[in-house]
């Protein structure tokens, strides 16, 4: 996919690695709608990038996440790709994670994702690109990390599954394995 001229939804974006993503793909000549969760720094981000369209969510509300790529699509006059930045860290041994903390975890870090990507699957047409960030806590889940590894990884699953049930259609998957930060 040619970025210059491309229409990207950027769930994630007033985060730190979803902002940085957006003002690069801005400076590559895409065509961006933002999204995220501090009404703040989206606001700077879209400034940062000449007023894209910004849409505020929270992970909680999964049938809003899900109305982001429609609502992109509306703003950009169609969706090329979706890059997923939506994450929070968590940090404990296993048996003092609170159910609530692994509830969160697995909500910001897999079932948000997956809200945003599910519906963006009919909405973006080949050659597009649907990505996500999870890290390398997929392939190597450290100590101390154990709920934040495994919501990443069910992340990272649901991608490996629709990127073979996309392989004949031309869109690309990707799961974006990022170093710790």
């Amino acid at each position: 996919m040619n970025i210059h001229g491309s229409r990207v939804l950027v769930p994630g974006a007033s985060g730190a690695i979803g902002s940085a993503l957006a003002v690069r793909l801005h400076r590559s000549g895409a065509r961006l709608a933002l999204a995220g969760h501090d009404e703040g720094r989206l606001r700077r981000v879209s400034e940062a990038c000449e007023g894209a369209p910004v849409f505020r969510f929270d992970a909680y509300e999964l049938d809003r996440c899900a109305r982001a790529p429609d609502w992109a699509a509306g703003e950009l006059g169609g969706l090329d790709a979706v890059v997923v930045c939506v994450g929070v860290a968590g940090f404990g041994p296993a048996d003092t994670v609170p159910d609530a903390v692994a509830e969160h975890l697995f909500t910001v870090n897999a079932l948000a994702p997956l809200a945003f990507l599910r519906a963006a699957l009919p909405r973006v047409t080949p050659p597009g690109v649907l990505a996500a960030v999870t890290g390398v806590v997929v392939d190597a889940p450290p100590a101390g990390m154990a709920d934040y590894a495994a919501a990443k990884s069910a992340l990272a699953a649901w991608l490996t599954a629709v990127r073979r049930e996309r392989r004949r259609t031309g869109t690309s998957v990707l799961d974006i394995r990022l170093p710790h930060v």
